[in-house]
């Protein structure tokens, strides 16, 4: 027998309920956000439950905090523990990929939702971990937030909490005030920032700055006078006056190549001295005596950046010399917000493959000890397990600072010698096709791009540069080659595996 069970006809009173999800990312005071929601909430008579479920770690995924709150009655509904996709009535995202993000898990809808988001940017390990340039397209994530929300409240929350001397919670909280979502004014708000008895003064002002910008939507921009240029090299004055004959040099280059010229140089002396600012120059002048007016100076131009970075790589010497000077210091400094009378402490993390330790080595001892398997192995077991330097200390301090001070045993290093024979041979490879395809020269200069950093980074970058270079002797002679050698290179840059690459490669070799 067929039994026909009554349909449950919902409770209408659960319409009533106000579902926010606050999706954050670690330390963003993602839980000091929703607790103010809470207290605010109960303040108001409300009862109020909130959940959270942790993401992975701070940037493979945000922790989703979400908060059911509906105004007291004779009986308390039972809120549920996680956001359903459709059923958001305010989204609250820290930032940019985090609106992004919320909108392909469904959270944000047309006909309810109301989007808070931060427009400013905390790049996510895939983006970091990408060879080329990983970031997400904000202006995409902006276009569909548009689309998907019915109310929408964007602005760079981060900045305007940082500006206040507070963090992005407060701006956050007061964009949730100033759009309306929440039926409470805006004084109860401010009570429970007051009630939080921390940071009160800063979160205020952090909080009014966020209210605004809901109520009377982002500032427009003005702009900015450029500051007069002035020389960002500083030195004892016959350096000073070497390195001003170097820029009447580059003054004199071509106007297309001029620009990048004066960027390359200045790369390039302050990673040595002016004597190898003059070597670059030497470099670039050949170049320049092989292009034309005809090409607009494309081969110049490209060879002023890219003979820049490779002359300027990155070695031990390099890395700490950058992590001893005054202006980084000065910048974490401000970053993390430490007054006269705070101590910071900083700690570095090194972790040098046994090549970059032989590298630092005079150049014939240093090619001795790399042929020298055993030799190489006991410097993986001396330096294989990494260091933690903390340089906030003297004795720290002083070993960094005085690695960065080799500069002028560098160009007796290892290292020193095989960047410059990599160096000759891509120049070398590169102008050989100039007369036949001026193109393809300009992608093979280009493909320098692919070396970079230092340790495992700047191997994995050494083989796909070969690789790409390589392929030229498949392309020679096509028409499309230098199309070719661009998308070879760009499919370099997509993933660290370099799978992209060996694609792209066996579709070249099929070729011929």
């Amino acid at each position: 027998m067929n039994m026909v069970l009554p349909q449950k006809t919902p409770d209408p009173r659960t319409g009533q309920i106000i579902k926010l999800v606050i999706m954050a990312v670690g330390g963003q005071g993602g839980g000091v956000l929703t607790s103010w929601v809470e207290s605010v909430a109960r303040a108001q008579g409300y009862t109020c439950q909130a959940t959270s479920v942790a993401g992975v770690s701070q940037r493979t995924g945000a922790t989703v905090y979400y908060v059911e709150m509906m105004a007291a009655a004779d009986q308390s509904p039972v809120y549920a523990l996680a956001p359903s996709a459709g059923d958001v009535d305010i989204l609250i995202a820290s930032e940019m990929m985090e609106v992004g993000r919320s909108i392909i898990r469904g959270f944000v809808t047309p006909d309810r939702t109301v989007l808070i988001g931060s427009t400013h940017r905390a790049l996510a390990v895939s983006e970091k971990m990408a060879p080329g340039d990983g970031i997400a397209n904000a202006d995409e994530v902006i276009a569909a937030a548009e689309i998907a929300a019915q109310q929408l409240v964007l602005a760079d929350m981060d900045r305007l909490a940082v500006e206040q001397g507070s963090v992005i919670s407060s701006s956050l909280f007061g964009a949730l005030a100033g759009s309306g979502a929440l039926p409470f004014p805006r004084e109860a708000f401010e009570d429970a920032i007051r009630a939080s008895g921390k940071g009160v003064e800063a979160s205020l002002r952090a909080f009014a700055a966020g209210f605004d910008v809901a109520v009377n939507g982002p500032a427009e921009a003005t702009e900015v006078e450029a500051p007069a240029p002035v020389s960002a090299l500083q030195g004892p004055a016959s350096e000073l006056q070497t390195w001003q004959g170097l820029l009447a040099r580059a003054n004199g280059l071509p106007e297309p190549v001029r620009d990048m010229a004066l960027a390359g140089l200045t790369k390039v002396v302050d990673f040595q001295d002016c004597a190898y600012g003059r070597v670059y120059l030497d470099r670039l002048e050949d170049v320049v005596a092989r292009d034309s007016v005809v090409q607009e100076w494309a081969l110049s131009a490209t060879a002023a950046k890219y003979i820049a970075n490779a002359m300027a790589y990155d070695d031990i010497i390099r890395v700490a010399d950058l992590k001893t000077r005054a202006p980084r210091l000065d910048r974490i400094r401000q970053e993390m917000g430490a007054g006269d009378a705070n101590l910071v402490e900083l700690t570095e993390f090194f972790h040098p493959r046994a090549e970059e330790v032989a590298s630092l080595m005079p150049a014939g001892m240093g090619a001795k000890w790399e042929a020298n398997p055993k030799r190489m192995a006991l410097l993986s077991r001396l330096f294989g397990k990494g260091r933690r330097l903390r340089t906030h200390t003297l004795r720290a301090f002083i070993m960094l600072h005085f690695l960065g001070g080799l500069k002028r045993y560098r160009m007796k290093t290892r290292r020193h010698q095989v960047e410059e024979g990599h160096l000759k041979a891509w120049l070398a490879d590169s102008l050989a096709v100039l007369e036949s395809d001026y193109a393809l020269a300009v992608e093979m200069l280009k493909n320098r791009r692919l070396v970079k950093g230092y340790s495992d980074t700047h191997a994995r970058g050494l083989t796909k540069f070969s690789s790409v270079m390589g392929a030229a002797e498949l392309l020679k002679g096509r028409d499309d080659a230098a199309a070719w050698m661009n998308r070879l290179r760009e499919a370099a840059l997509q993933d660290p595996e370099g799978t992209a690459l060996d694609g792209a490669l066996r579709t070249v070799r099929s070729f011929v």
